[in-house]
């Protein structure tokens, strides 16, 4: 018989990434013939105190939050640590095996696609320093190394933390910074969470995305990108592979092998990249307007006309300007978004159809179906069965579809 080892799991599952981490475990447990009883709390540091004295048998934690280093010191179970990479190695904790995401490289990925997608002013919006945003601070040496090895003075911003009294103020302040920004600027957020509020203070004050201000976050967090008008960009940190890392070397340690001080960095798994970072140099204020106003409301059901009361101009002088700008009129600007959104939802697993139809935007399911036959060659259900099996994604051509709901 194997034996079952009891295991505690110290993460925040309120959190996205630790939860992908928990997922990885999971994962490793299901490939191997590893037996688990898993101990898990909603949040872990409300009972931190005693921990050391839990009998158990083994313990990954994130170690983000110094305070579980202090509470796991006299820790007597084999204990694996998971958090973010340091830039020296004296601030990792000693004698532990720890599981890293590698945080230099999580930057260098966002700023490497910010400057390919054409811009030359960066911004970081980070967080205030604390010691549990010591991971956020590593963030911004990373971003500061990265400027200053392309000769370039490195802007963070900290803002505030999320508070409901303080949350007009910290807006206020967003704004500001935005406003005194060189523009086009590319900003990096230290998480999605940031992201989000900086898109939402972009929108509050008319500031257009990508084409004033992109912005890519980190996390991919399906949360974060609901709570947004504008599909948000976002670095795909490689937490899941960090948590099958750590229940391996976990295993490896219940079975006698020594691995204290081990240290293993984990790249970020690429990028998600969406309309809030895809940057390109409008030649016209007012199609830079329109096409920040279709992001943020296409899949609300927004007409032509509406798109033009929103720019101040009339309908036929925006579509001559679409025309001469993108080669496309304004409805299929609106149409894209809608397709782009569709897919989205289509790729993310089960949905029902005719809700997806309502929730981008299309009048009914009848018209979004013709709508995919006649770009994507096949139907909303066929496009359903191709994502589930994995096939190669369908790539969207120029829409050239007949103006029949504008």
């Amino acid at each position: 018989m194997l034996r079952t080892h009891r295991i505690a799991l110290l993460f925040n599952a309120n959190k996205i990434f630790d939860r992908e981490v928990i997922t990885g475990i999971a994962a490793y447990l299901a490939s191997t013939r590893t037996a688990w009883d898993l101990f898990l709390e909603e949040d872990f540091r409300l009972r931190l105190s005693g921990i050391e004295q839990w009998q158990g048998d083994g313990i990954i934690a994130d170690y983000d939050n110094p305070q579980v280093a202090d509470a796991l010191a006299a820790c007597r179970v084999p204990v694996v640590a998971v958090g973010g990479s340091y830039d020296s190695p004296a601030d990792y904790p000693a004698g532990v095996p720890y599981v890293a995401t590698d945080n230099f490289k999580l930057i260098k990925l966002a700023y490497d696609h910010l400057i390919e997608a054409g811009l030359r002013n960066l911004a970081m919006f980070s967080l205030p320093e604390a010691q549990e945003n010591r991971w956020a601070q590593e963030r911004e040496k990373g971003f500061c190394h990265l400027m200053r090895r392309d000769k370039l003075e490195p802007e963070i911003y900290r803002g505030q933390c999320t508070s409901a009294p303080l949350w007009n103020e910290a807006v206020e302040q967003q704004i500001a910074w935005l406003h005194s920004l060189p523009k086009p600027v590319g900003i990096i957020a230290v998480t999605d969470a940031r992201a989000r509020q900086l898109l939402q203070a972009c929108a509050l004050a008319g500031i257009e995305v990508p084409e004033q201000v992109a912005l890519i976050g980190i996390d991919n967090d399906p949360l974060a990108r609901m709570l947004t008008r504008i599909p948000m960009s976002s670095v795909i940190q490689g937490a899941e592979e960090m948590g099958r890392t750590a229940a391996h070397l976990l295993d490896q340690m219940l079975h006698g092998v020594r691995l204290a001080d081990t240290r293993i960095l984990v790249p970020p798994a690429g990028i998600n990249v969406l309309a809030s970072s895809k940057h390109e140099r409008a030649k016209h204020p007012h199609v830079m307007r329109a096409r920040h106003f279709i992001r943020q409301y296409a899949c609300q059901g927004i007409k032509t006309d509406q798109v033009a009361d929103y720019v101040g101009i009339s309908r036929s002088t925006l579509e001559c300007y679409f025309r001469q700008e993108l080669g496309c009129s304004v409805h299929d600007e609106i149409l894209r978004l809608r397709l782009e959104a569709a897919i989205g939802f289509l790729d993310r697993g089960d949905c029902n159809l005719t809700d997806v139809a309502i929730k981008c935007g299309f009048t009914s399911s009848q018209y979004m179906h013709s709508v995919f036959k006649r770009e994507l060659g096949c139907t909303p259900r066929a496009y359903q069965e191709r994502a589930r099996s994995n096939a190669p994604a369908l790539g969207l051509p120029p829409l050239g579809i007949p103006d029949l709901q504008a």
